[in-house]
């Protein structure tokens, strides 16, 4: 067959450029990688979770709804956004350099043997990378397709799973819900944009009139 056929294996878009586009290559859900920065005690390395990860959520974004109610009609606004949690689930190791990571991150949240509480969110928020790769590794540096960058974040809910003698080859895993106060879409040169937070489409940028 004709490589020049290939291009034909798509589906049709309006346009001579367009039919003669063939399918791009997708981003991969297995290849990927999540780094959390600042998390459990100063200098422990970050590397320790990111190689233990067994899955990850990404962003998702919810706006509240406004209604303007009118004559006959109502007219719905977009109100204030909210982001939704994400689950990280980890291979509990048995040299416990989970366990030990997520527990200091606990602490430094809450001192459960003392019942106290962080002075202040600084003190125990961190920040959690999730990169999109493209399937490079050893003598080829895998390349950063997309990050995501989770700004503000704690843990909201660890969850040790459970022990089962019936369970065969299964890992024993620690999940992780964990929240944060916003979220940034980061290309592949570490710029902001053009996804979520990239410049050039913020308020009043198409110069229209202030009319719902």
């Amino acid at each position: 067959m004709p490589i020049s056929s290939l291009s034909k294996l798509t589906v049709p878009a309006p346009g001579a450029a367009g039919n003669s586009q063939g399918l791009l290559m997708p981003k991969l859900k297995y290849r990927f990688r999540v780094v959390l920065s600042n998390f459990g005690v100063n200098g422990q390395p970050a590397t320790e979770l990111t190689k233990q990860v067994m899955n990850c959520t990404r962003p998702a974004v919810q706006f509240e709804e406004v209604k303007i109610p009118i004559y006959n009609s109502t007219i719905k606004l977009a109100g204030k956004h909210s982001w939704d949690d994400i689950k990280l689930t980890l291979r509990d190791d048995i040299s416990g350099n989970v366990t030990a990571l997520v527990g200091q991150q606990l602490q430094k949240q809450f001192d459960f043997f003392e019942q106290a509480s962080a002075p202040a969110a600084i003190d125990y928020k961190f920040q959690t990378y999730i990169q999109i790769l493209d399937g490079g590794n050893g003598t080829f540096e895998p390349q950063v397709l997309e990050t995501w960058e989770l700004l503000g974040c704690y843990v909201k809910k660890a969850t040790y799973s459970n022990v089962d003698y019936n369970v065969g080859t299964e890992p024993v895993d620690v999940s992780l819900d964990i929240t944060y106060d916003n979220a940034l879409q980061v290309d592949p040169n570490g710029l902001v944009g053009p996804g979520v937070g990239g410049p050039g489409f913020g308020l009043g940028f198409n110069g229209n009139a202030a009319t719902g």
